[in-house]
C-alpha cells in the first residue's frame, strides 16, 4: 500500500504537471510546441531511472555494517524528501496551476523551445528522483516485489486519471485528494524516521538511551504477517529503543502541526479541471 500511494501521489503530481504545460500551449494556440515538453518529460524519466539504478547498485555493494549505515541514511532521506513534497504541495496546491500556466506562457515566448524543455524537465524530474528514492526507502521496509506490486498500478491508475482531467472528463477535488493523500504520506514518513534511527542505533551511530523500551514481540510480532504489513506501512517495531520512539513521535507531532495544526495555511477546495 505503502508504494501504491506514494506512486499515485507522485505520478498524478508530474500528470497533471505536464497536463497544465499541454493545456496552456493549447490556450496559447502553439500546440506543436507540446514535443518539446514531452521530451523534457522523457529525459526526466531516463534520469530518474539512472538514479533508482545507482541507488540499487550503491546498496547491493554494501554489507554489514556499511549496509545499515545506508539503509539508516536512505530511509531519513527519504523521509526528508517526503516531507519537503508534503510541505510544499500542502501550501502549493492552490495556485499550482497559475503557477506553471505562467511559466509556460514564459517559457514559450522564448526563442526557442529549450526554456520549455526546462519547464517539463525540471517540474517531472522532481517528482520522478523523490518517487525513486522513497520507493527504494520503501523496498528497504519490505520486499522489493511487494514494492513493485504497489507502485505500478499507483503510476497506472495515476496517468490515467490525468488523462481523464485533461480532456475534461473527470473532476476532482485536489485539495481533498492532496489532503488525504498528505495524511497517509505523514503517517509512512513517520514510519521511515523510525526505521532510519533504528538503523542507525544498530549500526551504533547514535545511542538507543534504553533498549529496548518496551517489548510487545511475544503478544504481536513485528515479524507476524500483520506486523510485516504494518511494518511496512508505518515503520511498526515491537521492541523499539527509545531514540527510535522519540524521533518518531517527535516527528509526527512536530509535522502533523504544521500541515493540519490551526496556523496552517487554508484555501478553498479546487476541483481539478481540464487544460
Amino acid at each position: 500500500m505503502t508504494a501504491f500511494v506514494i506512486s499515485l501521489r507522485e505520478g498524478l503530481e508530474a500528470a497533471l504537471i505536464v497536463g497544465i504545460l499541454l493545456g496552456a500551449l493549447k490556450q496559447l494556440g502553439r500546440p506543436q510546441l507540446g514535443r518539446a515538453v514531452w521530451l523534457g518529460v522523457a529525459s526526466a524519466l531516463i534520469v530518474s531511472l539512472l538514479g533508482a539504478a545507482g541507488l540499487i547498485v550503491a546498496g547491493i555493494e554494501l554489507e554489514g555494517r556499511a549496509e545499515e549505515i545506508f539503509e539508516g541514511v536512505t530511509l531519513l532521506l527519504a523521509a526528508a524528501f517526503l516531507t519537503t513534497m508534503i510541505l510544499w504541495m500542502h501550501r502549493q496546491a492552490g495556485t499550482l496551476r497559475a503557477t506553471l500556466t505562467a511559466q509556460a506562457k514564459q517559457a514559450a515566448a522564448a526563442p526557442h523551445r529549450w526554456a520549455l524543455f526546462g519547464v517539463a524537465f525540471f517540474a517531472v524530474v522532481r517528482e520522478g528522483l523523490e518517487l525513486t528514492l522513497l520507493l527504494v526507502a520503501t523496498s528497504l521496509q519490505s520486499s522489493a516485489l511487494a514494492v513493485a506490486r504497489g507502485a505500478l498500478p499507483g503510476l497506472t491508475v495515476a496517468v490515467l486519471l490525468g488523462i481523464l482531467i485533461h480532456h475534461g472528463v473527470l473532476r476532482l477535488n485536489l485539495r481533498l485528494f492532496f489532503t488525504v493523500t498528505n495524511l497517509l504520506l505523514l503517517l509512512f514518513a513517520a514510519g521511515m524516521v523510525g526505521l532510519g534511527i533504528h538503523e542507525l542505533v544498530e549500526a551504533g551511530v547514535l545511542p538507543a538511551i534504553v533498549d529496548p523500551l518496551y517489548d510487545i514481540n511475544v503478544f504481536f510480532s513485528d515479524r507476524s504477517v500483520t506486523g510485516e504489513l504494518l511494518r511496512g506501512l508505518f515503520g511498526f517495531n515491537g521492541n523499539p529503543a527509545l531514540s527510535e520512539t522519540i524521533a518518531y513521535l517527535g516527528y509526527l507531532i512536530g509535522i502533523g502541526w504544521l500541515i493540519f495544526g490551526p496556523g496552517s495555511r487554508r484555501r478553498p477546495a479546487q476541483p481539478a479541471a481540464a487544460g
